[in-house]
């Protein structure tokens, strides 16, 4: 299992942060990289407790679909969404949200495993830690950027 730990220092109020890391507008505006859009569950607006969101998205070269569950809910502090169906074996995603002096201290912890076994493991540590590293790092740079530069008011 490849897990991938990130912090970003976010110059906004922690509900502020919260809200936007879990809005699916934003979430999809900051992942025009692969393309992705909620295509089933939740499509708009924030997700909650027990939520369900399906992502499309162009990983690849190749549309893949990745359904997601939001398990732990403790707002504005922390959410936690993992894996229903998709092409990981696993994956479970830790939105952590700590009051600073700045703002906010958003805590990404990402687990993840591949299937196919010894291929798999291989697969995680050529290829998959890095690409879901550089996935991670782009969307917080921009949700760090809307929180800091918007006066947006959410849900969208």
């Amino acid at each position: 299992m490849t897990q991938i730990r990130l912090e970003t220092l976010i110059h906004a109020p922690r509900e502020k942060v919260f809200d936007m890391a879990r809005d699916v507008g934003v979430h999809e505006d900051c992942a025009l990289g692969t393309r992705e859009k909620a295509v089933a569950g939740v499509t708009s607006g924030l997700v909650e407790q027990g939520d369900s969101v399906t992502w499309r998205a162009k990983h690849f070269g190749v549309w893949q679909q990745l359904t997601v569950a939001v398990t732990e809910f403790d707002p504005p502090s922390m959410f936690v969404d993992e894996m229903r169906r998709g092409a990981f074996k696993s994956m479970w995603h830790l939105h952590r949200f700590d009051r600073t002096d700045g703002g906010t201290l958003m805590i990404d912890e990402l687990k993840f495993e591949a299937p196919w076994g010894v291929l798999g493991w291989i697969a995680e540590r050529l290829v998959l830690e890095q690409h879901m590293r550089r996935f991670l790092l782009a969307r917080n740079e921009c949700l760090k950027s809307k929180a800091e530069g918007s006066e947006q008011t959410l849900p969208r």
